[in-house]
């Protein structure tokens, strides 16, 4: 009776820590996206400046005097810059992600998957300083030494962010490809379809849910990362890059470059919080987009 005792303290023990953390984790999020929308919309209630330009306008200038036309707070050089460099690297990683997961997960010897796979997963662990100071160092001079420009650039930023977004990608490509059951492939072979007709025709489409959550996830590692690519793409304000040698600028990087430069309850502290919400509603429309898509799967 007394082991029986001790065991049910136990299970109460651990169900209480455990449901404490499970509610401490949802207050600690309602209260950062409580805050972060509180702040965040003071610039619309508070400053008065309209939702609509500051979406739309480029002009970025919130010390302005009123003499000269009184301050700016328009974000869509910002949001350009972002989109822009996060779809570019996404462009440039998702195929070779794909490749790489097929390889791994169906075509790689047993040693091979044991080799290469935690190899790929080693570089998330790499810190993102890392990343921007090797494309600063190199990356960076190559570009504007073969292809001109400052070499701070859209293009930099977009290579240095694929790789960063690569091994994202990639492991849950792979994860969604081993999820698949083997009565797929076993099928397929017997009625006499080749291994490339096979991960084509066959386990291509039927992992595709998951795979789309990888590039989703990788785009949102995109959009929010900061100090890598505000190393590479040179921060000019005001300019709406128009070609992949220009520089550009992202709502990640304005806030590290001025956050701790702004006043507390000033226009210029308020347009960057409202950046942030920005940023906070971008994740939230990517978290109900995964959602929908693992409501999708063909195989369960």
């Amino acid at each position: 009776m007394k082991g029986v005792g001790s065991k049910k303290i136990n299970e109460l023990f651990g169900k209480t820590i455990t449901t404490i953390c499970g509610i401490s984790v949802i207050i600690i999020v309602i209260m950062l996206v409580v805050f972060i929308t509180y702040k965040g919309l003071s610039t619309f209630i508070i400053n008065k400046v309209s939702v609509l330009e500051f979406l739309t306008s480029s002009s970025w200038n919130p010390e302005l005097p009123s003499s000269e036309g009184g301050p700016k707070v328009g974000a869509f050089v910002f949001i350009y810059g972002s989109l822009l460099i996060s779809s570019l690297a996404l462009l440039f990683s998702a195929p070779m992600s794909a490749g790489t997961a097929i390889f791994i997960s169906e075509i790689a010897p047993q040693w091979g998957q044991k080799v290469l796979q935690p190899v790929i997963e080693l570089f998330v662990g790499i810190p993102s300083v890392v990343y921007g100071w090797v494309g600063l160092s190199v990356l960076v001079p190559f570009i504007r030494d073969s292809f001109g420009g400052f070499g701070m650039s859209v293009l930099a930023g977009s290579i240095v962010l694929s790789i960063m977004m690569f091994p994202t990608i990639t492991s849950v490509m792979v994860d969604s490809l081993k999820a698949l059951p083997s009565d797929l492939n076993e099928a397929s072979y017997a009625l006499g379809a080749t291994r490339w007709q096979t991960i084509w025709k066959v386990l291509l489409p039927a992992a595709m849910p998951g795979m789309f959550t990888g590039v989703i996830l990788g785009l949102a590692r995109g959009l929010g990362e900061a100090l890598a690519v505000q190393m590479v793409i040179g921060n000019m304000p005001g300019k709406i890059p128009t070609s992949l040698l220009d520089p550009a600028h992202t709502m990640t990087s304005i806030i590290t470059m001025d956050m701790g430069n702004t006043v507390m309850g000033t226009l210029a502290n308020n347009a960057l919080w409202s950046i942030a919400l920005l940023l906070l509603l971008i994740s939230l429309i990517f978290i109900l987009l995964i959602r929908l898509i693992g409501k999708r799967r063909i195989y369960r």
